[in-house]
């Protein structure tokens, strides 16, 4: 077959470029699968630490950040290399959690394969889903790692059709448990047909095949067999003839069909007492192509260099650090860099990373995944080249922020140090934003959830020795009036010498929701001359930066009628105070009224949360618009409603904890609505002790 070609093409390509092959894979999964322990016991496994750590006692090479150990759980990316029978392999082990899932989207776009680490629980297939829609949209081969066998409670055979929906590729089950008094104390592989005995800490034990699961076996294997030859005639036929297959060729079918996309392996094992590591290790080593391949997927084959950068880390003393992984080409110690720009910069040099430990190493050539240092132009996401060209991938969508929060520094003289800090946090996480609502003159921190705004908070203040504190986000109110009035303002004052004349008529009508500010003159005879009547728009504008209500108005009309002036005493300065106070006296008198601001939102859930998010909505004051199915996504539906910004705050913490996690929206400004009533009176009592 082309792809077995490419594959064994690819390895001797490995060999003749330097000797031993170098891939990436990377460690996905829902919160909680895993993940992290998978990563420990591979690294056991390999020989690349003595002992297995536990996240219990803080002792894993990953999850190593004083925010990963606070909170126990990955808020980043963790990497590692370890060799395997002679091969080379970086493992990057990606948070599971929605709110930190842009950190493996980055990486995962250079890997040559992930491993979906995942437990037999009902309640965790949608957030498997997330992840194996994304590996399948962006054409990514991947294995399931079904772990913690040794906590099952329900057949292998009866879980598979479970998790099912949750991919779009056929799950095919490579192994079957062996069980002794419930406990499962081994497994079969189906692919070489051999029965293993687990050992904790170590790697399994052949044995003869049980009796007990000897039916078992052969129905499963067969299975597998026929789920493989759905896009393999030559098996097909072999099977319809009751011949049974070499071995060899099932293993290529495997490997094959990996690559290709069109199935997911299906792997057991229990990582935290390190078992199946083996069998794991194993498949990645035959199975998983190698980085030619991975620039083919990328149409980077016939770059002379590329690296694609995963993540940013900005460290204490050996400053900023780009986590690349090299695709095409070699990048050393000097090397010259060109990134997406076309700007161009020294690299000062390449680093091994293990954890948080980075080590100088020598040059990294095509496949390796290693830290280049003080690329202060490159940001994540970006390819770069060595020599000069200009070339990019595409990597993950962006995530919208669901969440903010106000900061507000403890001490005023950190402003620049907390911008120059914020630009560094930012790069080391795209999915943050930093940004200064004109409407209520807010700093404002926005994410993906509470969480994730928490952990960046607590990386400012140990990373950069910023205090702040969070404020609640405050929602940008506005008012109009429903009625209309005309009103005269006249600003005179004498203190010696030239005074101060200015004396105005203003008409102030209501608009139409969304029609805005409108400003018009009618006046006749010269009263007011011609280069003051701008003045007056002036001093109008300033006043409706905060109305009666203390808000800004919005859809206004005021003509300027009548006024008079004085040929030595009248300014622009004195016809701007004029307009101000006509509008400062008129405008109480013209029924103002408290607007809200209505948001669009798009709410995506899985179908059996619907019912509860449409009870949600009400309970906001929102209304909803329309429900259908969600288009690419079976057993999801999306939600569209109007809901009151006021009611949005932590909207998002809700949904996610109707939807085990997974529940997410959009949202966009739609229109103002009038509020009145008991809510508008505390609104406007909050805005007036703030402002006492």
């Amino acid at each position: 077959m082309a792809q077995a070609a490419n594959q064994k093409q690819d390895r001797a390509s490995a060999v003749a470029g330097g000797g031993r092959s170098s891939r990436c894979i990377a460690l996905v999964g829902p919160y909680l699968s895993g993940k992290t322990t998978l990563l420990e016991a591979i690294l056991a496994r390999c020989g690349a630490v003595s002992r297995q750590g536990t996240i219990a006692a803080g002792s894993t090479v990953g999850d190593a950040s004083p925010e990963a150990r606070e909170h126990g759980m990955s808020v980043s990316l963790n990497v590692a290399d370890v060799e395997f029978l002679g091969d080379k392999f970086t493992f990057v082990d990606c948070p599971g959690s929605v709110e930190f899932q842009l950190e493996g989207g980055y990486a995962l776009t250079a890997c040559d394969a992930a491993v979906v680490v995942c437990e037999p629980d009902t309640k965790r297939v949608p957030a498997l889903q997330l992840i194996l829609k994304q590996l399948e949209d962006r054409g990514i081969p991947h294995f399931l790692f079904l772990n913690k066998i040794d906590t099952f409670s329900s057949p292998v055979r009866d879980i598979i059709p479970i998790l099912q929906p949750a991919s779009r590729r056929p799950l095919v089950l490579r192994q079957i448990p062996i069980w002794e008094n419930g406990i499962a104390t081994g497994f079969v592989d189906l692919a070489s047909e051999r029965a293993y005995v687990y050992r904790e800490h170590a790697p399994s034990e052949v044995i003869e095949l049980p009796k007990a699961v000897a039916d078992r076996e052969k129905e499963a294997r067969f299975h597998m067999l026929e789920q493989l030859a759905d896009y393999d005639d030559e098996l097909m036929e072999q099977l319809l003839s009751d011949l049974p297959p070499p071995k060899d060729k099932v293993f290529d079918d495997l490997a094959v069909e990996l690559r290709d996309g069109v199935i997911c392996p299906v792997l057991l094992g229990s990582a935290g007492n390190g078992n199946g590591i083996l069998r794991l290790l194993k498949a990645l080593r035959h199975e998983v192509p190698f980085v030619a391949t991975t620039a083919r997927r990328l149409k980077l084959e016939n770059a002379r260099s590329a690296a694609y950068v995963m993540k940013t880390m900005h460290t204490a003393h050996g400053g900023k650090l780009s986590l690349a992984r090299v695709l095409t080409g070699e990048f050393g110690e000097g090397t010259i860099v060109t990134g997406p720009s076309g700007a161009e910069e020294r690299c000062a040099g390449v680093m091994a990373l293990k954890g948080e430990e980075a080590t100088k190493r020598g040059v990294a050539r095509a496949g390796d995944t290693v830290a280049l240092s003080r690329l202060e132009k490159i940001r994540t996401g970006d390819t770069i080249t060595a020599e000069g060209s200009v070339v990019q991938v595409k990597g993950p969508d962006t995530a919208e922020a669901v969440f903010g929060t106000g900061l507000v520094l403890k001490d005023r003289k950190d402003e620049v140090k907390l911008s120059a800090a914020m630009g560094k946090l930012v790069e080391e996480d795209p999915s943050l934003t930093l940004v200064h609502d004109q409407d209520t003159h807010q700093v404002l921190l926005l994410g993906q959830g509470e969480m994730h705004l928490r952990v960046a908070v607590e990386r400012l203040t140990r990373k950069f020795g910023l205090a702040v504190d969070r404020r609640k986000r405050l929602v940008p109110y506005k008012e109009t009036i429903r009625a209309g009035t005309t009103v005269r303002g006249r600003h005179k004052k004498q203190s010696g010498g030239h005074g101060q004349f200015g004396d105005v008529v203003l008409d102030i009508q209501p608009r139409a929701r969304g029609e805005g500010f409108e400003f018009n003159e009618t006046i006749t005879g010269g009263v007011v001359p011609r280069q003051f009547i701008p003045s007056v728009e002036i001093g109008v504008k300033d006043y409706l930066t905060h109305g009666p209500l203390g808000f800004p108005v919005v859809d206004v009309s005021v003509t300027l009628t009548e006024g008079s002036y004085h040929s030595v005493d009248s300014s622009d300065m004195a016809f701007r105070q004029a307009g101000r106070l006509a509008m400062s006296e008129g405008m109480p008198k013209c029924n103002p009224v408290l607007l809200e601001p209505i948001m669009k939102v798009d709410i995506a859930v899985p179908q059996d949360a619907t019912a509860r998010i449409t009870g949600i909505i009400p309970q906001r004051r929102g209304h909803i618009l329309r429900f259908d199915a969600r288009e690419g996504w079976p057993g999801w539906d999306t939600v569209e409603a109007h809901i009151p910004a006021s009611e949005m705050e932590d909207l998002i913490v809700e949904l996610r904890s109707a939807t085990a996690g997974v529940g997410t929206y959009r949202a966009a400004f739609d229109h103002l609505q009038e509020l009145t009533g008991k809510l508008a009176d505390q609104v406007l009592a909050q805005a007036k002790a703030a402002a006492a």
